[in-house]
């Protein structure tokens, strides 16, 4: 099955992300053009894939001397203990920095799998093959790695990115519309922050995409979003500026996740909505967005279904703990909370424009239960 490409070029390196159907057999032989000196390979899997998905790939791989780990993907997982867990099996195998570790699974798997490969004997080679929507269009590129801690989301990690990227659409065929609808919210972001006309294009076909009626539809949305991330990131590979914008609705949601102590009631992709829904409503509080703009987004939510604002998911006593998690978000400086909002539709403010102290954001999001 043929396979489209797209370059990520940064300062560390530059990768290629194949898309197409179909094509996860097609690993073993994508290995070997990019990663010709492997000859051990680690994949940690997802427990929950098909196993007619895994087969297909580990098929491709049998010329490999090939470790399996299936783990439950849960914010739970991304922990110390797992990753410690997994890099000290990967010593007593003697993986060494020419060998290999697979990511396959969501951004949950990514994340955690980036993370070992960037620390074990300080760098295996890594490829990610991403199988939800959302880390398709997201987590698997940029070489963001993560893992939770207690005092939040995300709080520790590397920069480390892939060797290459497979994103195989056929996976997302068994998707239920809860993770398209979670994977749509970074597509979405992606036209706010960047792309005025994407938006308009999203506002025509988003419920295509989330129904998966029309796969080149689906296609041309997951490469659009994949282009947009790729040029932020190209130019700001360490998140030391211009790349802050990707945090669009993601402060909001990394509280409103770590308050739900990363319950299944909420997803990521749902807490970066309803963070967007409230980034976008301060925007305009903060007189930087229309109100034309602002309701062309609260007309995008209500036809698409998605979730919304922020007392439609959380009691009001709850938001005291949200903003005590906001307040530990890895972005902030000096004790103010770093936010990205928007001036209008496709065009994020400056990222280090908007601070503001925890009694601001908790008046505001107490607002929305007056």
């Amino acid at each position: 099955m043929k396979s489209n490409k797209l370059i990520i070029k940064t300062k560390s390196k530059k990768y290629p992300i194949y898309f197409g159907n179909n094509i996860l057999n097609q690993t073993g032989r994508l290995l070997k053009k990019n990663l010709p000196g492997v000859k051990k390979i680690c994949i940690i899997s997802d427990s929950k894939i098909n196993i007619s998905n895994v087969i297909k790939i580990t098929k491709s791989l049998s010329k490999y001397k090939l470790k399996i780990y299936k783990l439950n993907a849960n914010e739970k997982t991304k922990s110390l203990k797992v990753a410690n867990r997994i890099i000290e099996q990967l010593l007593n195998d003697n993986f060494n920095r020419s060998d290999c570790l697979i990511a396959f699974g969501g951004g949950i798997i990514g994340d955690l799998s980036a993370f070992i490969s960037s620390l074990t004997k300080r760098g295996l080679k890594f490829v990610n093959i991403p199988t939800t929507l959302l880390s398709q269009v997201d987590a698997s590129i940029g070489g963001k790695t993560g893992i939770n801690s207690n005092k939040g989301k995300n709080l520790i990690g590397t920069f480390y990115q892939p060797d290459f990227v497979l994103s195989d659409m056929a996976i997302l065929k068994s998707l239920p519309r809860r993770e398209m609808v979670a994977g749509y919210a970074e597509i979405l972001k992606h036209a706010l922050i960047s792309n005025r006309n994407f938006f308009s294009w999203l506002s025509k076909n988003g419920i295509k995409i989330i129904n998966k009626k029309n796969n080149f539809i689906l296609k041309k949305a997951i490469i659009k979003s994949c282009k947009i991330k790729s040029e932020i990131v190209n130019k700001d590979e360490k998140e030391k500026n211009l790349r802050m914008i990707l945090n669009f609705g993601h402060t909001f949601a990394h509280g409103f996740e770590s308050a739900k102590n990363f319950s299944k009631k909420l997803n990521h992709g749902e807490a970066v909505l309803i963070g967007m829904r409230t980034a976008s409503d301060l925007s305009y509080r903060k007189n930087l967005l229309s109100s034309q703009d602002l309701s062309l987004i609260i007309k995008h939510y209500s036809d698409l279904n998605l979730p919304t604002t922020v007392n439609k998911t959380f009691k009001k006593y709850e938001i005291k703990k949200i903003v005590s998690f906001m307040k530990k978000d890895k972005k902030n400086v000096d004790d103010k909370i770093n936010l990205i909002l928007l001036n209008k539709i496709g065009n994020a403010t400056n990222p280090k424009k908007i601070k503001l102290s925890s009694f601001e954001i908790k008046k505001f999001l107490n607002s929305y239960y007056n």
